[in-house]
């Protein structure tokens, strides 16, 4: 196996554990058992067990960034409810990552996961506006942007611990949340100004 390809296979080990606990709970003799290899070989790949830590979360984050890059063509409801529906997917398929790496106070918490969130938020931002053809939003779009891009974070943990809402439904919801917080945006920044 490659470096690169055990490398991988360790992140993937992880990443199948945090499915089921949080980050925090998993330790190396978790993920070399997973893994099938030694303890010598992880601390080949890794320094630590935080730094694999980090690395398995970049991975969520940038299979999220590489899912909103490929959104279906169609009209923009169309894509941000497959948009919404892929995130939905990556979080419950990461349960416990997802939950560690946006619930503040993580152990794992760093600069490194901060900047990697922003980095899907800002994606999810520059989608959307995209999608409605606007290259020059107004102060009050963006912010209603990153707003929608909170509930959708907040929805995502509450759904993901509760499970009180049918999953079929939440991409519905979630997508029809936006369109209203878009009318309201638009006749505001249509208002006359004092």
């Amino acid at each position: 196996m490659s470096p690169q390809a055990r490398r991988d296979d360790l992140i993937s080990a992880a990443l199948d554990l945090f499915g089921s606990r949080a980050p925090e709970l998993v330790t190396v003799d978790d993920i070399v058992s997973r893994a099938d290899v030694s303890r010598p070989l992880f601390y080949r790949y890794f320094s630590s067990l935080r730094e694999l830590q980090v690395e398995a979360l970049r991975t969520v984050t940038d299979g999220l960034i590489d899912g909103l890059a490929g959104l279906e063509e169609g009209p923009p409801e169309v894509r941000l409810r497959a948009a919404v529906r892929g995130l939905i997917d990556v979080a419950d398929h990461y349960r416990a990552g997802y939950i560690a790496l946006l619930r503040s106070g993580s152990v794992i918490a760093t600069s490194e996961t901060d900047a990697a969130i922003d980095k899907v938020r800002n994606r999810a931002v520059a989608l959307i506006l995209d999608a409605l053809g606007v290259t020059d939003p107004s102060p009050l779009l963006s912010l209603t942007l990153r707003c929608w891009t909170a509930v959708v974070e907040g929805a995502l943990l509450s759904w993901l611990q509760e499970r009180t809402v049918p999953r079929e439904s939440l991409d519905t919801w979630l997508v029809d949340q936006l369109t209203a917080m878009l009318a309201t945006t638009a006749a505001h920044d249509l208002a006359p100004k004092p």
